[in-house]
């Protein structure tokens, strides 16, 4: 196993003109790449940045955060991607908590950096993506990549880097509390970033479309596993206007496509995405989430040739735990698979015995990819790192042939009277209906039950007609009729976190009228 820096290195070596990245009509060798990176890692160090100190991207997708990243981590420092569509008071948060050295910027980001570094008093350094005239960090040295990145390769020293050292701090999109710092070694992140690589059968000819953002786990990942096969990132500059996104998917010929199931519910609803050809595509994959049964179906009518890797993960894990390979889809509809080469997945009970075929149990899971632990928080690393893995809190059942299948969240679970139920399974259901783009189900507060179903609805364009009756019609033929729900509600869209997951939490807030 290398660490990231190796697998960098060896991979401009070996395809010096292979394209690294396309982004706005621009093709980026994997030596530019390389000599940008390297550029930066040697003005860090020449600045003092020291082996183990932090350093914050503050840069949107771009092949400028593909050398911000690999330049810090040659230098021997820990990435802190953060999102770019940020405020003062969450860098003071963040960049504080994590204390950060440095941090290099975009031009959105300036403003919020201005008005928060006073509150940071680790920064010592800033390096702008754009050129500008005035001071962002008074009087603290900073540069700018058209000075730092020159045309030859600088001279690189070597910083001693081992797979046990620190690689990158990804702060959680905080779905169900206050945002940590999911801390993780070289040795976690090439552990997974190798497995991916083998369960995809990536190779230096496949070209992933990416629309995920690079500071979410999954789309870290989306990055490492194609650095490491000397594969193209073609990043689209934005997913709003999905047509033009899916022109250039096209034109590029990306042979993957990755998203969470939001991604998907556009692609079907919102777009072209189903008449078009795509002969190029060779893959899909899904996580963040569970990707609905009719979704797949859809999916596979439409594009029988592609294969679809339903998946399931967590930051905590460098980001991936398991998947159900293509051909194990239709005969085992609805599962997440089993644990990827070199994770072992359990799913024990209350007591930490594994439970039996068809029982509810907690998702447990050992290997190499699981984080050293949350940045500067004991308490918290040691409530999920236990002795017998990492306690994902994901509840599951597990069939006879060793296949999991996700109940929902322990903080997901709808407390209807003595009922305990999974959202997801409504949700899957209410998603059959034609007109149905997206749904969220929440547990609202109520005197009587403690809490009752309620389905948030965004409609599609052949689906306006849609009623709440035949919403509630639909799922009594289909569900026990303590599922069902007690309430519709249409919504022009879903409150989400910057990576696409539902905000159930902020459902749950709404009262019932």
């Amino acid at each position: 196993m290398n660490t990231l820096c190796e697998i960098f290195q060896q991979t401009a070596q070996r395809f010096p003109d292979g394209i690294a990245v396309h982004h706005r009509s621009r093709d980026w060798k994997y030596s530019e790449i390389w000599d940008r990176a390297v550029s930066l890692s040697s003005w860090l160090s020449e600045r003092g940045l020291e082996k183990g100190e932090r350093v914050g991207l503050l840069v949107a997708n771009s092949a400028e955060y593909v050398a911000s990243y690999f330049g810090v981590l040659l230098a021997g420092g820990v990435v802190v991607s953060l999102n770019p569509d940020t405020t003062s008071r969450d860098l003071a948060n963040t960049l504080g908590h994590c204390e950060a050295a440095a941090v290099v910027v975009a031009g959105e980001c300036e403003t919020p950096l201005r008005n928060a570094s006073s509150d940071l008093q680790s920064l010592r350094m800033v390096i702008r993506v754009d050129p500008g005239e005035d001071d962002l960090l008074d009087g603290r040295p900073h540069g700018v990549f058209s000075e730092i990145w020159n045309e030859a390769s600088a001279p690189w020293q070597t910083t001693e880097v081992t797979l046990d050292d620190f690689a990158q701090i990804i702060y959680t999109s905080g779905t169900t509390g206050r945002p940590k710092g999911v801390t993780l070694s070289h040795r976690n992140l090439s552990a997974n970033c190798y497995s991916i690589v083998q369960y995809l059968g990536l190779t230096p000819d496949d070209s992933i479309f990416v629309t995920l953002p690079f500071y979410y786990s999954y789309g870290n990942s989306l990055l490492l596993t194609h650095v490491a096969v000397g594969g193209r990132l073609i990043i689209a500059s934005d997913f709003v206007f999905l047509n033009r996104a899916l022109d250039l998917m096209e034109a590029q010929r990306a042979t993957g496509f990755s998203g969470v199931p939001s991604s998907y519910a556009m692609l079907l609803h919102k777009s072209n995405f189903m008449q078009r050809k795509l002969l190029h595509l060779r893959y899909l994959t899904c996580a963040g989430g569970g990707l609905a049964p009719a979704v797949i179906r859809r999916l596979k009518e439409a594009l029988p040739y592609i294969r679809i890797f339903p998946m399931y993960g967590q930051t905590e894990a460098a980001a991936r735990l398991s998947t159900l390979m293509p051909e194990e889809v239709d005969v085992k509809l609805g599962s997440i698979g089993k644990g990827i080469p070199g994770v072992k997945l359990a799913v024990l009970d209350e007591h930490g015995q594994p439970v039996a075929p068809g029982k509810v149990g907690e998702i447990v899971a050992q290997g190499d990819n699981v984080m050293v632990g949350y940045w500067n928080d004991p308490q918290g690393t040691e409530s999920v790192l236990r002795p017998e893995g990492l306690r994902t809190r994901d509840l599951a059942t597990v069939d006879k042939d060793g296949y999991l299948y996700i109940v929902g969240r322990t903080s997901d679970i709808i407390k209807y009277g003595a009922y305990r139920i999974n959202p997801q399974e409504i949700e899957d259901v209410i998603l059959e209906l034609d007109g149905v783009a997206e749904v969220a189900v929440a547990g609202i507060a109520d005197e009587v039950f403690s809490e009752i179903p309620v389905a948030f609805i965004v409609l599609s364009s052949n689906g306006l007609s849609l009623s709440e009756d035949e919403v509630q019609q639909y799922c009594l033929a289909n569900l026990p009729r303590h599922k069902l729900v007690r309430s519709v509600r249409f919504v022009e869209s879903l409150p989400k976190t910057s990576s696409g997951k539902i905000r159930r939490q902020e459902l749950r807030d709404l009262s019932v009228d």
